[in-house]
């Protein structure tokens, strides 16, 4: 409705079908798209598989949600589909995407708040936390009529910006969320967000941005194995180079989250594709009994 308010030509493609989803993108022409950050990536993939450039489509910006995604994340999608990433972010108890958004500053996702009051709290104690430390985030509804919502709490972790934007907006400002209070894993007494890996990784030569977390536990311990898939172009078969890769890529996981992981090298491709959120962690702890 927002976008059929300010005259924009809306196309509801609903999910999944990236071959019709990229027939779209070519008949139509639209300048904006709106997806999960690891969807446009897919799309991004399958084009590049089918010898069509992103240059053949009009794409100026994007705006992405649903799930955290990284900075490392946003250059990716801006290389593969020359577009501008934006994030937005919100809740379906809430009102959906639109609780808050980036300008071209980004520098903060302004959150509406003539409609929602945000608090960033201890997510242990729900002590309201200091502005700029990180911490669940909690919404306040104030115009919300059929469900309001007093303090909801999001399990998105941020943190608040106060103070005026480049953009010349006065909200508030929250930071791109850095994972969940439910996503988080702990590991050897060690907090660790899938988001963390994803940073490392995207800035590693040779693999491509798709990997997957398995938590296990052996004896008394727990394990993280990280399966992390190649780029084409370093899938080459020569096993020292690939040992080199994977010590590599062990080395920064290990230095961002304090903990030692198992690297798995795979093909390219292996891993799975999602057409909605991505499934990025896979916790066999829960199995056992």
């Amino acid at each position: 409705l927002g976008s059929k308010t300010i005259g924009c030509a809306t196309i509801p493609a609903s999910t999944g079908n990236t071959k019709r989803q990229v027939m779209i993108l070519q008949d139509f022409k639209p300048i904006f798209i709106l997806c999960t950050p690891s969807y446009a990536l897919t799309l991004a993939e399958y084009m590049e598989e089918n010898g069509i450039s992103a240059d053949q489509l009009a794409l100026k910006y994007g705006f992405f949600g649903a799930e955290p995604w990284t900075e490392a994340m946003r250059a990716e999608i801006e290389r593969r589909l020359h577009l501008e990433a934006f994030d937005i972010y919100g809740l379906s108890e809430i009102i959906g995407p639109g609780v808050a958004y980036e300008c071209q500053a980004h520098m903060g996702l302004h959150v509406s708040e003539d409609h929602f009051i945000p608090e960033i709290i201890d997510p242990d104690t729900g002590e309201v936390l200091p502005d700029g430390e990180k911490g669940e985030l909690v919404f306040t509804c104030i115009t919300k009529q059929a469900l309001p919502l007093i303090r909801y709490r999001t399990r998105d972790v941020a943190s608040i910006i106060k103070g005026d934007c480049p953009c010349g907006r006065t909200h508030v400002r929250m930071t791109k969320p850095a994972g969940r209070t439910d996503d988080m894993l702990i590991i050897r007494g060690v907090n660790v967000f899938p988001s963390q890996v994803e940073s490392v990784l995207l800035e590693i030569d040779g693999i491509g941005p798709h990997y997957q977390m398995i938590v296990e536990r052996k004896g008394n311990l727990d394990s993280l194995t990280i399966l992390v898939e190649l780029s084409e172009d370093s899938f080459t078969g020569e096993v020292r180079k690939l040992e080199a890769l994977r010590s590599e890529i062990s080395r920064a996981v290990n230095s961002i989250l304090g903990i030692s992981a198992e690297i798995k090298l795979t093909d390219p491709k292996s891993l799975e594709r999602f057409e909605g959120k991505a499934k990025r962690v896979i916790d066999k702890r829960n199995l056992i009994d």
